[in-house]
């Protein structure tokens, strides 16, 4: 009898044969060409139309079987048991307001989805190890990428309509899958609205530490902002002798900062939002408790994950850009 399913095997991949058979189950499932309850092909027709050998067959079904996605029945054979897809989601860091866009993001995914999480602490080698050794293990993959040479290559082994680019579009291209923050004219902008806050300090100092992973086009914006509505200026890429200023207002892209503006607005009688401002990068769950509310610049990683839950339930391509905003409150 004639197999049901059509599967697209190529004998000469560099891609395991028993990996292009778990593939092409998921893939037929995705596309809905393959149904809970359907029965799979047995053993002995895939092995003979595919020409597999039993042990390739028998290691591929073994897989689907711990992944729950088929389910076998003695004498009867392989059939398919539920339509669970899993997802790769590949974060830089855990910090608080990564951990706002996780939730967002599981919390909007259907109950079929299971979301792996991995994370590359901006090493490259863990880069490629993660997405190397998961490719063609999950249904979609969700990559926060950083600025590296290399990054590019990893990602062209993956299909468009597999990958989502999110948080910063440094490495997409035309036809890439995107959700991402704006960290150039969108600053810009939200830099404007805080303008007559600014306007009660001598200068505007721009804290942006060597060790910062902040994409550094974000300098060049603030510098243009600063020269456009005439504002003194600094970058200050060297904490180790800090010491607060009165009458400066600080742009912190860096949390580390934020404690030890603090420590030395105490240690100096120093009120924030009078004597010295503080606006910092990414908003945190905590940031409106701290002190008497810690103004910021940031996406709203709520919707980014939102957005990038979308793409793995909707089957669409996307590019968006999620709008970068300014929350004003007492430190500055």
């Amino acid at each position: 009898m004639k197999n049901k399913f059509i599967f697209n095997i190529n004998l000469n991949s560099d891609i395991p044969k028993y990996q292009q058979l778990v593939n092409a189950i998921n893939d037929a499932l995705a596309n809905n060409t393959m149904l809970v309850g359907d029965m799979l092909p047995s053993v002995n027709s895939i092995c003979k139309e595919y020409k597999l050998s039993r042990d390739t067959v028998f290691k591929s079904y073994t897989i689907l079987k711990e992944q729950k996605v088929i389910d076998s029945v003695p004498n009867k054979g392989y059939y398919v048991a539920n339509v669970t897809r899993k997802v790769l989601l590949v974060l830089d860091t855990f910090k608080a307001y990564k951990e706002v866009l996780y939730h967002s993001f599981i919390n909007n995914l259907p109950e079929n989805i299971i979301t792996d999480v991995q994370f590359h602490h901006y090493n490259i080698e863990n880069f490629k190890t993660i997405l190397n050794n998961s490719k063609g293990k999950y249904y979609k993959y969700v990559v926060m990428g950083f600025d590296n040479d290399a990054i590019p290559s990893v990602l062209d082994s993956f299909r468009n309509e597999k990958l989502l680019l999110i948080d910063w579009n440094i490495h997409s291209k035309k036809d890439s899958n995107y959700v991402c923050q704006d960290f150039g004219d969108s600053f810009f902008n939200a830099l404007k609205d805080a303008r007559e806050s600014f306007k009660k300090y001598k200068e505007i100092h721009f804290v942006y530490p060597k060790f910062t992973y902040h994409p550094i086009e974000a300098i060049s914006h603030f510098e243009r902002y600063c020269n456009d509505f005439q504002f003194k200026y600094k970058v200050v890429t060297n904490l180790k002798d800090f010491n607060i200023e009165k009458n400066v207002a600080y742009i912190s892209v860096s949390d580390r900062f934020l404690g030890t503006f603090l420590e030395q607005c105490r240690s100096n009688d120093l009120e924030p939002g009078v004597d010295v401002g503080f606006l910092s990068y990414n908003e945190t769950p905590m940031k409106k408790f701290i002190y008497k509310g810690i103004s910021v610049i940031s996406t709203n990683f709520k919707a980014l994950g939102e957005k990038a839950a979308e793409f793995i339930y909707k089957d669409e391509p996307i590019q968006v850009f999620i709008p970068t905003n300014l929350i004003l409150r007492e430190s500055l």
